[in-house]
């Protein structure tokens, strides 16, 4: 595979995609590129965008062993969605009916972030980038982890 590039997209699976959908577009401006809906109203897959950021997302699907956070009790996977203006993006998630975890605020290690949970279970980390951390410098703010690269 050398050489090779690969795109990796999230893939949601939600308790109600379209009512997720709506939230998605209203919390972050998302698009919606394509939506395949059963006869029953169940969306077996939708192709949405935030800033050209594409994701994937589908109502549950129990015969094929797929269930959103709801159903399982929370998700070990978060979503991290870095756009220009973190406090507007997160207050405006906010209103949309999301709840915050963690509130925005400035970070070690160069972004201004905080942490909200969508209605259908998923978090989301929204950030912001505000200054390019060295290395060394990073060490020294978090002196308690080794960092390590691959340049």
């Amino acid at each position: 595979m050398t050489g090779a590039k690969a795109e990796l997209l999230p893939y949601l699976c939600c308790k109600d995609a379209a009512a997720a959908m709506d939230f998605y577009k209203k919390a972050f401006g998302a698009d919606e590129m394509f939506r395949m809906e059963g006869e029953d109203g169940k969306i077996g897959h939708a192709t949405m965008q935030i800033l050209g950021a594409t994701f994937y997302l589908s109502d549950e699907w129990p015969e094929g062993n797929v269930y959103g956070p709801q159903t399982l009790g929370g998700s070990p996977v978060a979503l991290h969605l870095n756009v220009p203006d973190v406090d507007s993006v997160f207050d405006q998630a906010v209103a949309a009916g999301a709840t915050a975890q963690r509130p925005v605020e400035d970070q070690p290690y160069g972004d201004r972030s905080g942490v909200l949970t969508d209605p259908s279970g998923h978090r989301w980390f929204i950030s912001s980038t505000i200054e390019e951390v060295s290395t060394d410098e990073l060490e020294k703010r978090m002196p308690d982890y080794k960092v390590t690269t691959r340049e």
